[in-house]
């Protein structure tokens, strides 16, 4: 025997009414100017903390070498495609290379590990923004700048020159370097030997740069996600606070405002 149950609903829910649901859109620039800027003195201590593993191994003993191995051996690797012709092969090359270098240095942004040894100050920074602690033209920098240039004088080269071909790797290059250029100057001072009367926060303020310009992204989207994140009263956006639900239904009844010893009785 089968007796029925019998669902009785909250009073403060309301499905009378549908709410309008609208969309929050995403853009779709292909060019993209982000500001880049620090908290000042809590950023230059995160980052003076510990030693950030994830952009000091540029400088280390065979960092440069690793580059030119990877473009012969993709080389050597893209010949061996049968019916593969010199003029593609080196325009392949270029291109990868290239397209793994913006991604690998400005694609991405902070440290994939120990990012809370930092507090957080390398989370909004891509690594090429943290090579050197942000100091421009270093002898690193200078490498990675130059290499993609070298690499594109190459492809033009053995592909004869070809107008088609040229203008391929001419592109990718352009779109590689402009990252990698200093879109303002960033306002630190270089301070060898503190003196006395400068505390430590005012040092690491001196002698680190301050981020303070603008990061160029290509391709770049407005939201994490392809798809609209739906936005409603009861749904808002992230970063917004907690929504209080009101109605003007009779049935809608608020709680007491003031507790007394009656209510637990």
């Amino acid at each position: 025997m089968s007796r029925s149950t019998t669902t009785k609903l909250p009073a403060r829910l309301d499905l009378s009414a549908p709410q309008h649901i609208r969309a929050r859109g995403r853009s779709s620039s292909i060019v993209k100017l982000d500001e880049v800027k620090d908290r000042g003195a809590e950023d230059a201590l995160d980052r003076n903390a510990y030693l950030n593993i994830n952009a000091d191994w540029v400088n280390a003993k065979g960092a440069w070498l690793i580059h030119v191995v990877l473009i012969i051996s993709g080389k050597v690797i893209i010949d061996t495609i049968p019916g593969m012709t010199q003029q593609i092969s080196w325009t392949l090359v270029n291109l990868l290379y290239l397209a793994l270098s913006y991604l690998m240095f400005h694609g991405v942004t902070g440290i994939p590990f120990g990012s809370d040894l930092h507090g957080g100050a390398y989370d909004d920074l891509t690594l090429w923004e943290q090579i050197d602690d942000g100091a421009q033209y270093t002898p690193a920098k200078k490498w990675l700048l130059c290499l993609p240039i070298g690499l594109f004088l190459a492809s033009t080269h053995y592909t004869n020159y070809h107008p088609w071909f040229f203008a391929i790797n001419l592109t990718a290059l352009v779109i590689v370097l402009i990252p990698k250029l200093p879109q303002a100057s960033p306002f630190d001072t270089i301070a060898p030997h503190p003196p006395q009367e400068l505390d430590l926060i005012t040092h690491l303020l001196l002698i680190n740069p301050q981020f303070h310009r603008q990061r160029v992204r290509f391709m770049s989207e407005g939201t994490g996600s392809g798809f609209a994140t739906p936005v409603s009263a009861s749904f808002p956006p992230s970063g917004s606070t907690t929504p209080v639900l009101e109605s003007s239904s009779p049935s809608f009844s608020r709680g007491p405002t003031t507790i007394t010893e009656a209510h637990f009785k």
